[in-house]
């Protein structure tokens, strides 16, 4: 019922998820990323513990291969999920269980995975996957949701559309961009005018915010304001 690309970014070495389908929430139970660890993608029949088990499992220095191993012997539905798995190193592993609903696969490349089922056909990956390694230029978030646009517009998820997530992470427990669409008539489009509302102030803001190195983040209000207005008068 979904389709997914998992990347890292070279340049920043985010981790990011892109996801789509015509369900309710996806970004709810699909996307799972540990920064500094790697990322999860359950779907099909989804299992939400197969990325919460799978990132605990890859903080434990399992590879992709070995995480998906581990997760399938203790899951009966097996054959009904489909799992991808990248970890921060870019090593990639997925499986489709036998049981998903036509179109399901999975493509890899550099630095990226994607897999889908209950799709129009194959071209849904190919498209996502050609989409994605032709706009390297783009910011990752922006290069995530126009590799799903060309997925969608390869036929997507065959039952049509509702929902759309986009979930990255850097060095932070707590992610970078975290956007969701739950129940929309065009949720990628939704979703890309989130990603620009983000820009706006978000993007600015987020530097001020606590972090391991920097505890207590910034408090100043008055530091905060004025980078922003800068910072947004600057795109003006």
């Amino acid at each position: 019922m979904t389709w997914s690309i998992i990347a890292r970014d070279s340049a920043t070495s985010q981790l990011g998820i892109a996801v789509a389908t015509r369900f309710f929430a996806v970004g709810a139970l699909v996307p799972h990323i540990a920064p500094g660890v790697g990322a999860v993608a359950t779907q099909a029949l989804v299992n939400p513990y197969y990325g919460i088990d799978g990132l605990r499992l890859l903080r434990g220095g399992g590879s992709p291969h070995d995480v998906i191993r581990v997760l399938l012997m203790a899951d009966s539905g097996r054959e009904s999920r489909q799992v991808h798995v990248m970890d921060a190193s870019g090593r990639i592993a997925a499986h489709s269980g036998k049981e998903c609903v036509d179109w399901f696969g999975h493509i890899a490349g550099d630095g990226f995975s994607i897999a889908g089922n209950m799709l129009a056909g194959p071209a849904v990956l190919s498209e996502t996957a050609r989409a994605y390694a032709a706009n390297e230029k783009l910011p990752f978030a922006q290069r995530l949701i126009k590799a799903m646009f060309a997925g969608e517009a390869a036929g997507g998820d065959k039952r049509g559309k509702q929902s759309a997530a986009l979930l990255i992470h850097d060095t932070e427990d707590w992610p970078a961009l975290d956007l969701r669409v739950d129940d929309h008539a065009d949720p990628l489009r939704e979703l890309e005018r989130l990603e620009a509302v983000s820009r706006e102030r978000w993007v600015h803001f987020r530097k001020f915010l606590p972090t391991r190195d920097n505890p207590a983040g910034t408090t100043e209000r008055a530091t905060i304001d004025a980078d922003i207005a800068a910072a947004t008068a600057s795109k003006k």
